[in-house]
């Protein structure tokens, strides 16, 4: 079996694979001091719920942004699951062309997203990823990574106003508004950040679009993506899976 895990600055999300068949996926919180024994009693009683043995688990690929992670992960498969973890960089994914200026400098989660998105849809594309912040990915016709967008994303955005304007209160944003004029406060604040929220997503994808001089497909992921793609106009379809498909695809790339 393959475990595959995208360490997010919020959340970490893993999957199990059989093949190709995703058997089960987690999403806990991304905590920076933990320890690789503490990682592994809480994998450990995800796997139990499933019954999955850490022993049944042959390999480990990793995409990761957040640094404090990786010696932990690292020192977690080795030790409990005796193999050593692949980590996505953007030699990881020989297969795609990365156009930026520093290929280096592109996010793992990034390269995971093109990579599952190009291997699904084999055209050109933007790809919104809605996390701590909000990617915008573009991948040519011919499957290369020309470079994006990054934004605070909505989360990051909401929490600054309710800090900053301490009169506000907070309000729930996992669900869209009805209206674009509020009637009372909580309305208003949620019609400004999520309505606003999509007109920043509707007008850097337009831009995007015309830079690229294509029609490209337009797709999302992360935890906010279904609620956007309600709210916006240039959202075609969600990929709850694409950063986990990702994960499965390069792991078979590499030998």
């Amino acid at each position: 079996m393959l475990l595959v895990i995208d360490v997010g600055n919020t959340n970490t999300v893993m999957g199990i694979y059989d093949g190709s068949r995703l058997v089960i996926d987690w999403r806990i919180r991304t905590e920076r001091n933990t320890t690789a024994d503490e990682f592994y009693v809480l994998t450990t009683s995800l796997f139990a719920g499933n019954r999955i043995r850490p022993e049944d688990i042959t390999r480990t690929i990793i995409s990761s942004v957040v640094p404090p992670m990786v010696n932990i992960l690292d020192a977690f498969c080795r030790k409990y699951l005796a193999h050593e973890p692949i980590w996505v960089n953007a030699r990881s994914a020989a297969t795609m062309p990365i156009l930026y200026s520093n290929p280096d400098e592109v996010g793992a989660d990034r390269i995971v997203n093109a990579v599952a998105a190009f291997h699904e849809y084999q055209t050109s594309l933007i790809i919104i990823d809605f996390g701590t912040a909000t990617t915008f990915d573009a991948i040519s016709e011919k499957g290369e990574y020309l470079g994006g967008a990054i934004s605070p994303g909505i989360m990051i955005s909401a929490e600054a106003l309710f800090i900053k304007a301490s009169k506000l209160p907070r309000v729930d944003i996992f669900t869209p508004p009805k209206n674009v004029i509020g009637m009372d406060t909580a309305s208003s604040i949620k019609a400004g950040i999520i309505y606003g929220y999509a007109g920043l997503v509707d007008g850097i994808v337009r831009r995007m679009k015309t830079e690229m001089g294509l029609a490209p497909r337009v797709i999302a992921t992360g935890g906010l993506a279904v609620i956007m793609q309600q709210v916006t106009e240039t959202i075609e379809k969600v990929e709850s899976n694409l950063t986990l498909e990702g994960l499965r695809i390069i792991s078979n790339s590499i030998s």
